[in-house]
């Protein structure tokens, strides 16, 4: 029988990351779980949703004074550098992500996403043509990794002959979050320090040549910018650019690769799909609800006591938010445990909500859709190899660590 005190633990637990949504619903079945180690763990969708939009929450990491909860692998930003705005909280959160905005997306620059689709789909299209051998693909090495952190190069205005350097840095990156079991964990964190210290010294020697010779591309735009918040530091430069690389590069390629194999589970889908590309909006969106690519949000923390449904969560308590979990909640999801981009009311949690919701959202969305229709349209009688796959140790970040799929042939 499953003792509720440790389901954080087991959910946590490598061997559940093939499936641990049957954890998820036993969760829910106490939606405030207090660990009894200084963690509270909340898994419902509306308690959720109001927590991530309750000012009484906080992301700063300053703020606690328990640290509860089993230990968790890196989620994505150790980079050395002070936190970005997703790890602070207003006003200098709001002030760092206004500026961000202001050359990302709207009212300032309300197409530069949109005006990259074409630039994307060519992207796609470079990969899907260089795959190669159709009996083994691996859907994650080939396709699902190198695509996003080709995407933010571009954003970021990387010139074309640096991409490869900065290939290599993800790659280093990604293996610190994602480690081997029985690996030298003193080796893995010389490696990736070296990695972020490679990437913070090239990104502040971009800085200087934007600063002084600006481009159209976003790294130059901040790096320059004057507004009424004023501008950023340089060492505020490096935190959101390692921020875009690193967090918004880890996240879509789990949108992606959960995506695959997702409709693979269900071809008719995929069929649909392959039949019309515009079915990857809810598609994208469906996904985002039944696989998505953040599975937990750990480590918030309470600024005063907090009641909720009976129980008191004490001021400076250590908060898990299990966002899979309340996007598969009954109480908010009719039949939650099936796959429907039929659905009519998708708001689901997988790109957060409140002050905190993804900042990057919107080139996901748009990464994935081009990804998943065109690999549904090129692919001839896609299979799947494994499954399930092998799986990241990761259990924030969860996702396939490779994808093994066949088909019989690739459309021109």
């Amino acid at each position: 029988m499953t003792t509720r005190t440790t389901l954080l633990r087991q959910i946590i637990d490598y061997s559940n990351r093939a499936n641990p949504y049957p954890l998820y619903a036993e969760l829910r079945k106490t939606p405030v779980l207090d660990e009894g180690d200084g963690a509270y763990v909340v898994s419902t969708y509306w308690k959720i949703l109001s927590l991530l939009h309750d000012p009484r929450v906080s992301s700063d990491a300053r703020n606690r004074t328990a640290q509860g909860g089993p230990e968790l692998e890196p989620e994505g930003e150790e980079t050395g550098l002070p936190p970005s705005f997703i790890r602070l909280d207003p006003p200098e959160h709001d002030r760092l992500r206004r500026m961000t905005n202001a050359s990302f997306g709207p009212p300032h620059k309300p197409r530069r996403v949109h005006d990259m689709r074409g630039e994307l789909g060519g992207i796609v299209s470079g990969l899907i043509d260089g795959i190669g051998n159709t009996d083994r693909i691996d859907l994650v090495e080939q396709f699902s990794y190198p695509f996003p952190v080709t995407v933010i190069c571009r954003l970021l205005g990387v010139p074309r002959e640096d991409e490869a350097r900065f290939h290599t840095w993800a790659d280093t990156l990604a293996a610190s979050l994602d480690p081997t079991p029985g690996e030298d964990p003193t080796e893995r964190n010389r490696i990736a320090h070296e990695a972020r210290t490679q990437l913070g010294m090239y990104l502040a020697g971009l800085i200087e040549e934007r600063r002084k010779s600006p481009r159209d591309d976003m790294l130059s735009e901040l790096a320059t910018s004057q507004g009424p918040d004023g501008s950023m530091s340089t060492m505020e430069l490096l935190s959101t650019a390692a921020l875009l690389l690193i967090a918004g590069h880890e996240t879509t390629v789990n949108l992606i690769t959960n995506g695959m194999l997702t409709l693979l589970r269900n071809p008719d889908v995929l069929q649909r799909l392959r039949e019309n590309p515009k079915l990857a909006v809810p598609v994208v969106e469906e996904l985002l609800r039944f696989e998505p690519p953040v599975q937990l949000v750990p480590n918030r923390t309470t600024l005063t006591d907090i009641d909720i449904d009976g129980v008191t969560i004490p001021k400076g308590a250590s908060l898990w938010l299990v966002v899979a979990a309340g996007n598969r909640d009954p109480k908010r999801f009719e039949n939650p445990d099936r796959f429907d981009p039929d659905r009519k009311d998708i708001q689901h949690l997988g790109f957060g909500s409140g002050v905190h919701s993804c900042f990057g959202a919107p080139l996901a969305r748009m990464e994935a859709q081009l990804a998943l229709s065109e690999l549904a349209r090129r692919l001839v009688n896609p299979r799947l190899l494994e499954d399930p796959p092998e799986y990241r140790q990761n259990a924030v970040l969860r996702g396939p660590r490779h994808l093994p799929i066949a088909c019989d042939d690739i459309r021109a």
